[in-house]
């Protein structure tokens, strides 16, 4: 590409290795977790929320279990103002959750956000300035003494302001563009600011780095958040905080690896939605967590209610292969993805077994919402047998012979081709009704009496291209004594070589269903199958269309 000297790394190194982290191999508990939907969030988008749909978010936020939100930016906007007094005024915050708010470190902005959280009963008041080399020269040019004073300015008119203010308010702090800072320099003003703040095991403070813009690979971030975390001053009456951005795509890798390094808290949005390219995504934080048995203590059971309220409010849409959440990430098109998880369903079924280990699937989607049928087993030209045979079994009650399922598949994978397109479970079936099931042309069988003999002698009465007849041979059981009769009237030379038959489960009352297949003299297979109340009638219904078939 052109241009490409243009450009060099960003980011700076810890003066010290800083690895512990690497010696980790999982998270082990959830964090802290801090929805900045509304505001982080909300900035992102075109139109931002109206206040009733920040409130309806903030409700769906309380209901998923999120326990800390920032709700805005007060002394942004009238809106932002408006949401948070109508959030304190009409009592909407449960008593365990706790509103944050964010403010620059200026002194009537500071003001404006005390005066927004008035009657709160509990709030995280959230103080931040812009510590990058970058912002120091190119937009502030100020010296890093200078830089610190802001910080430190600021978190004494906090202080001041809570003095005079009720209820129970927490501090945190954010040197924002964190990841383009020094880090010798974030630890100094961080712990200016805690100097000033005097963090107690009554009275935490919050102490958030931002990858406000991503300059590096995951690996660095963890070894700066475990620089901080190990350097911090009050350190054990600190709660370090991570807020990703996605500049990278490694939002959910600079979290994991930063929490690994040390850190207790995480600020992200459900879904991932923030500027430029998005904040980490805590649905995908969270159940990564879950499918390593750990609980998030947030409750994703209904992932499709949950995209249902966030883009219908936010205007947003959720990528179809968005982890967990997508429409598409449990689908499996690929025959054998198909059968690997169709196989994998049936050995969880007779093992009952403990944990989830079904292939191509790292949770069960039923967990969060979703279902087999509609989002995991997808049926297009790229298709195989396994998966539409496991959708013809659990969706409809046929549990095909293994063989049969072959010539099923390639049927309805033809179809799929011609039509370029997916076949929805309902499709499958007529398709597979119209070719199989009760076919009744140009052969039909209308009755059968049986007498018993040497074996068994049936009398058929027939239809065979229209003309009405009646036939007669033996057989050694009713099955091939009907089936002789056939072969003598119609002059059809064919053998019987699989039969099989099974009660009909789903939607039926205790119907009984038979697949037959025959084979001509140069071994062509054709599969025909009958359902009826009657074992013996659905076995001939079988036989009849499996000869229609070969007929055709």
């Amino acid at each position: 590409m052109k241009n490409v000297e243009k450009y060099s790394k960003q980011f700076f190194e810890t003066p010290v290795p800083c690895m512990k982290w690497a010696e980790k191999k999982s998270i082990d508990k959830p964090p802290v977790w801090c929805s900045v939907d509304l505001r982080d969030g909300n900035q992102a988008l075109i139109t931002p929320m109206d206040l009733g749909e920040k409130l309806e978010f903030f409700r769906k936020l309380v209901e998923i279990g999120f326990k800390e939100i920032e709700i805005g930016f007060p002394a942004a906007s009238d809106t932002e103002y408006e949401f948070c007094r109508t959030l304190i005024e009409q009592q909407l915050i449960p008593d365990d959750v706790t509103i944050q708010v964010l403010t620059q470190s200026r002194e009537h902005i500071i003001a404006k956000t005390f005066e927004a959280i008035k009657g709160c009963k509990n709030a995280i008041v959230h103080l931040y300035n812009s510590t990058s080399l970058a912002q120091r020269e190119q937009v502030f040019r100020k010296s890093k003494e200078e830089i610190i004073e802001i910080a430190v300015s600021g978190a004494k008119l906090c202080e001041e302001y809570r003095k005079n203010a009720d209820g129970n308010i927490r501090f945190e702090y954010s040197p924002e563009s964190f990841t383009g800072t020094e880090p010798e320099f974030s630890l100094e003003i961080c712990n200016a600011v805690l100097d000033v703040w005097k963090p107690s095991p009554d009275n935490k403070v919050i102490i958030n780095l931002p990858v406000t813009v991503q300059l590096s690979m995951p690996h660095v971030y963890a070894e700066q958040v475990e620089y901080m975390c190990e350097n911090l001053k009050y350190r054990e009456n600190v709660i370090v905080s991570l807020h990703p951005h996605n500049d990278r795509g490694c939002a959910v890798a600079d979290t994991e690896m930063g929490l690994l390094a040390g850190a207790e808290r995480v600020e992200g949005t459900l879904f991932g939605n923030g500027e430029r390219t998005g904040n980490v995504d805590i649905i995908t934080l969270a159940l990564n967590m879950y499918s390593q048995g750990i609980d998030p203590l947030l409750d994703f059971s209904d992932i499709p209610a949950i995209t249902e309220v966030y883009t219908r409010v936010t205007g947003m849409v959720v990528n179809e292969r968005s982890p967990y959440s997508g429409k598409l990430v449990f689908a499996a098109f690929s025959g054998s993805h198909q059968d690997a998880i169709a196989k994998g369903m049936k050995w969880r079924e007779e093992k009952n077994t403990e944990h989830w280990t079904v292939p191509y699937l790292p949770i069960d989607p039923t967990d969060i919402g979703r279902e087999y049928e509609a989002d995991v087993i997808r049926i297009n030209s790229q298709s195989g047998k396994g998966g539409i045979g496991y959708i013809l079994e659990t969706r409809f009650g046929y549990d095909l012979p293994k063989k049969m399922r072959e010539s099923v598949g390639y049927l309805i994978k033809g179809v799929s081709d011609r039509e370029h397109r997916e076949l929805l479970p309902q499709e499958v079936f007529e398709i597979f009704k119209d070719k199989y099931i009760d076919k009744t042309s140009p052969l039909c069988v209308n009755k059968a009496h049986y007498v018993q003999c040497d074996g068994i002698e049936a009398t058929v009465g027939l239809t065979y291209k229209g003309v009405e007849a009646s036939a007669t041979n033996n057989g050694n059981g009713r099955l091939d004594a009907v089936s002789n009769a056939i072969r003598s009237y119609t002059g059809i030379d064919y053998s019987i070589r699989t039969y099989t038959e099974h009660a009909l489960a789903v939607g039926s009352d205790s119907k009984a269903v038979s697949y037959v297949e025959i084979v001509d003299k140069n071994g062509g297979s054709y599969w025909g199958m009958g359902t009826d109340n009657d074992i013996v009638t659905s076995s001939i219904k079988a036989l009849v269309s499996a000869v229609n078939n070969m007929i055709s």
